[in-house]
This record gives C-alpha cells, structure tokens and sequence, in this order.
C-alpha cells in the first residue's frame, strides 16, 4: 500500500467517523434532546417537568410512568404495585423477529414487564389509585398483561375506595395478541362499570398519544376527562380519514384543544397545574370540599322536600 492510499483510507474514516448517524439507543442515553429550538439540557427539560421553557413551544414531552406518578404524587412518594402477567405470547406470534424477542426488548429498555404501571399514593391528603403508560414499551398498545394490569388497578380501588386516575397513552390494541388484545376493550370497560357502581371517581388524563381502541374504549369513559395541551387523541390516523371522506381536515385536527372544542374533552390543564386541578376535582366528586359540604348543608336545611327527593 503506497501512501496516497495510506492518505485516502485514513480520510474515509474521519468522514465516516463525523457523519455516522446517532442511534436511537445513542440519543436515549445522551445527557440531551431535541425541541423547538434543537439541542437542550434533559435535566433543564426535567426541572420543568419536561415542558419546554421556551415562549410560544410549550410541547408536553412524553414522559415515563415514574416520572407520573413523580409530579402527580410527590417523587418517591407512592407504592408501586406488582401485577399479573400472563403467558407472554399465547399464539406463538412471529413476525420479522418473535413477539417473544419483542417483549424481551422492551422489557429491556423500560426496565417494565408490561406496558402499565400501577401505584397508589395522595393527591390533596386523598388516598387515589392510577395507574400510567410507557410508550416506549411497544407503544404502550394494550395486550392481556396491560388488561391484568388495569384490572388489579381498579380492583385495588374498589377494596380500598379510593378513586381511580388513568394516566393514557398508547396507540391502541396489540395485534400480536390478536382477539386477546382486543378483549381487554371488553374487560376494562365492566371494570370501569364495577368502579362507577360502587360510586368511586374515575378521572382520565390524556396523554400524547392515545389513539386507536385505548380511545374507543378506557380513555373515553371518565367521569372527567383531561387532557395535556396538544395531545393527539384519534381512532383512526388522519391520513386515513382525509382518504376516505376526501376533504381537507383542520389544521389542529385530532389535536387535544380541537377535541375538546368537539366535546370529548373537559379541560385542558398544563402539567404544572395536574396535582391542584384533580384535587380540586376530587375534593368536589368526594364531598370533601368544606365550601361545597356548607353550601349543600345550607340547601338540605332550607329545603328538606329536595333532600327527600335527591334519596
């Protein structure tokens, strides 16, 4: 090998070294991520509860079950359940590569079993139940483990009677669990009917993304619904809807703000603001609100024909 060579093999190097592109593995563990504005600090985007600070952007960054519970409860300061988990791949599913491996992977990368996680601690000295999803884990779509993770969820809550807070995410049923993916439609709507009969709240919290049957079926069967701004929230994708109705669709489509305009969402409530708006929230649906307890204990004394009526 002659030295020209020498010269253009090391330069073929230093080119591919500066151009190689980062992984995605690589941008998880780097101390930085990307916004409006391109490169920021994750402690920056952390200490404001991974907001973005700059005027005008405000994008809710997705976030992890723990770092839920963090804001909604206190960092460290709520009890993490261990759930059932069923057979991990009850058809023998294989695509490119096994629901097996798939299942390895993201176990792996979320340091999850499933893609649910449930924890009980105090919003406003009550005592509530949630339960959050991780995106990261298969995008958080919803196979019979996720179904036994909501389940015990809500069965926790009836033994206890604490409300029930469902933080959700995810972009709808796992196929590769086929009608058994689809069930947990079926099974998580009469757990939330078992929870309502027995006179306990049930709040839903919309996160970005909650698409497809999560939305046909748990996150849309709240006594209130709220959302993070600019969630998208949709069944079907909006290129699939353009296509078959065959007209231009709103810029803000399938956007939380453009859901709530429709109906669909109650409030709309910065991250910052979660913890006071449900304990307010909670505090009226519980009667524990003492302006509202006086206010009521006003009326019933006033009018004992409306006391009677009401039971």
């Amino acid at each position: 090998m002659n030295w020209i060579t020498k010269i253009i093999k090391a330069g073929e190097k230093i080119k591919t070294a500066f151009h190689k592109r980062a992984t995605k593995e690589d941008i998880a563990n780097s101390d930085w991520t990307s916004c409006c504005k391109g490169p920021i600090l994750k402690k920056d985007l952390e200490e404001n509860l991974w907001v973005c600070p700059e005027p005008g952007c405000n994008k809710h960054h997705r976030i992890k079950p723990h770092q839920r519970f963090d804001i909604l409860f206190g960092k460290n300061n709520y009890e993490i359940f261990k759930t059932p988990i069923p057979s991990d791949d009850p058809l023998d599913w294989t695509d490119s590569k096994s629901y097996k491996d798939r299942l390895k992977s993201a176990r792996k990368k979320t340091g999850l079993n499933c893609g649910m996680m449930v924890a009980s601690g105090n919003i406003n000295k009550i005592k509530v139940t949630a339960v959050a999803s991780d995106f990261d884990f298969l995008g958080a779509s919803m196979a019979s483990a996720e179904g036994e993770a909501f389940l015990y969820g809500i069965e926790y809550a009836c033994q206890n009677r604490t409300p029930f807070i469902c933080v959700s995410a995810g972009g709808g049923m796992r196929m590769m669990e086929s009608l058994i993916s689809l069930s947990q439609m079926t099974r998580t709507t009469l757990a939330i009917n078992e929870l309502k009969s027995q006179n306990l709240p049930y709040i839903v919290l919309i996160t970005d993304p909650t698409a497809g049957g999560i939305t046909a079926s748990y996150a849309m069967l709240g006594d209130i619904h709220i959302a993070e701004p600019g969630s998208l929230i949709a069944f079907a994708g909006k290129n699939v809807i353009k296509g078959t109705i065959k007209e231009e669709l709103p810029e803000n489509f399938q956007t939380s703000e453009y859901v709530e305009k429709t109906g669909f969402v109650d409030l709309i409530v910065q991250r910052k603001d979660l913890v006071e708006k449900i304990g307010t929230l909670l505090s009226i649906l519980l009667k524990k609100n003492s302006a509202i307890s006086s206010e009521e204990n006003e009326t019933t004394k006033d009018s004992p024909s409306i006391s009677r009526a009401a039971s």
